[in-house]
Order: C-alpha cells, then sequence, then structure tokens
C-alpha cells in the first residue's frame, strides 16, 4: 500500500474543501430528529452535499445498518443492540417514530452519485462491509474510517489498496508528534490516504498549522470533523484543510459560498 495518495482515489476529485453532512446533516433544520433516515441523508444531497458521512453497525445476523449509536434507545426508543439483534427486529424500529434504520446498501442504491465516508464503529461490522463495498462495486465511491488503527489495518488488508482509509488513531498521533520533514513512510506505509481528525481532543489542538503542513508533505488531505460553528470553520480553512465535516449543512455552505469554495449544487 505504500506510495498510494490521495490524488490516486476518485473519491478525492471534489475540486476545493470537501463538505461532508455529519449523520445526513444532524443539526440542519429539515432533519432534527431524523439523522440517519433515507430522508436526512436526501436532504444533504438536496442541499448541495455530494459526500454523506454515517457510521455502521451490523446486527447480530449480519445487517449492515446506517446509523450512528450502537443503540435504538436515543433516536427510535426502542430497546436493545444493534448487534445483539437481528436485522428484522432494527427494522421495526423507526427513526423519530417514521422511518427504518436504512441499510447502508439502500443509501448506495438511493444516492447512487454520493460518495460515502463510514466510520466502523465494531469489530462486527467488518465483514459485511467489506463484502458489500465488493458486492455494489463502490471501491470508488468510499472512505473507510475508524478509531480503531488495529481495525482499519484488517479492513486495508481485506479491501486492497483500491479502498481510500483515513489514518486510525495511533497513526494521527504519529503525525501529531512528528516533525515537519520530508515524506515520513512510516505513516503513509500503512496505508491511510487522509487524515480525518478533531480539531481539538480535550486541551490539546489536534489540527495545528504544522499538522497540516506535516499532512500535506504526506500527501494526505485533513478532514476535520464536527465542526458547526462558523467562525471555527473559517479558521480551520485559513489553515488549510482539505475538508470539514458538520451536522450544520446550511452554515458550512454559506461559509464556502463566501470563500468562492462552494461547488455542490444550489440549494
Amino acid at each position: 500500500m505504500a506510495g498510494q495518495l490521495a490524488a490516486d482515489y476518485p473519491f478525492f476529485d471534489h475540486p476545493g474543501p470537501v463538505p461532508m453532512a455529519h449523520r445526513g446533516g444532524a443539526h440542519y433544520a429539515p432533519n432534527i430528529g431524523m439523522e440517519n433516515s433515507l430522508t436526512a441523508f436526501g436532504n444533504a444531497v438536496a442541499a448541495g452535499y455530494r459526500y454523506l458521512e454515517t457510521d455502521v453497525h451490523a446486527s447480530r445476523d449480519g445487517g449492515l445498518f446506517a446509523f450512528h449509536d450502537a443503540t435504538l434507545d436515543r433516536m427510535t426508543g426502542a430497546d436493545g443492540q444493534i448487534r445483539s439483534l437481528d436485522a428484522a427486529v432494527v427494522r421495526r424500529a423507526r427513526i423519530g417514530g417514521r422511518e427504518p434504520i436504512p441499510y447502508l446498501r439502500e443509501l448506495f442504491e438511493a444516492f447512487p452519485h454520493a460518495r460515502f465516508n463510514i466510520d466502523v464503529k465494531e469489530d462486527e461490522a467488518i465483514q459485511p462491509l467489506v463484502s458489500l463495498i465488493q458486492d455494489a462495486a463502490a471501491h470508488d465511491r468510499v472512505c473507510i474510517a475508524s478509531f480503531s488503527t488495529a481495525r482499519l489495518r484488517r479492513l486495508r488488508s481485506q479491501l486492497g489498496p483500491r479502498v481510500a482509509t483515513s489514518l486510525g488513531s495511533t497513526e494521527v498521533a504519529a503525525m501529531r508528534l512528528s516533525p515537519v520533514s520530508g515524506r515520513q513512510g512510516a505513516v503513509v506505509g500503512h496505508g491511510g490516504t487522509c487524515a480525518q481528525v478533531p480539531h481539538r481532543a480535550g486541551p490539546i489542538r489536534v489540527v495545528t498549522e504544522r499538522f497540516v503542513v506535516n499532512a500535506h508533505r504526506n500527501g494526505l488531505p485533513v478532514h476535520v470533523w464536527t465542526v458547526n460553528d462558523a467562525d471555527e470553520m473559517r479558521t480551520l480553512l485559513g489553515r488549510g484543510v482539505d475538508g470539514i465535516i458538520t451536522d450544520r449543512l446550511d452554515v458550512l455552505r454559506d461559509v464556502l459560498t463566501q470563500r468562492g469554495q462552494w461547488y455542490g449544487a444550489s440549494a
């Protein structure tokens, strides 16, 4: 995998900073109470977003759901962990009392021109995700993320170098702590093709000017999550970040429009 850069991946072909709709835009007014539903993702696409972010969880019998929470209660009022339930039971739950939790395959089919940033939160979701990407020939449409570097390495091994992945947490730490220098093969050689990070982790500012420069020297775009404040967006864009993941689709669209960097469709 060494030597693969973001420029080698169709996923990263956006002409400016990439706007990503977190959970479909969880705090975007039309989506309140309906995050991660087909309606929410549809509203994001209608607002001009081509990049959609979601977590995935697998049911006990291998159904792969596009949903943030490991449990059903917060968004549906139902009980239970997704990984402990059969898919048919998960499907009976209703987001906001209205819509079933979508399978990831449904999102691929409903939004054929969209790209998906997929956060894999549990090991149980690895094999269903690998199978879906292969069956749907979705290699060029996805970027895989996870806090777990070990989980990402398993995914990279099974999916091969065609699928873009973010750095894992230990890889981000290596990038954050390394000096600005030439390309560091120890970081890039793991196969990560972008750095997806929070602006801050507790008191530590992750996205410093040095971090962005170092990532770029390694050929890695920097995407920052989850940013909902307009001034923070402007600060990060001023540091040269390559993408912002947001709940507030309208705020990010306005900021990018003001900067002449909005390349989505008009709302």
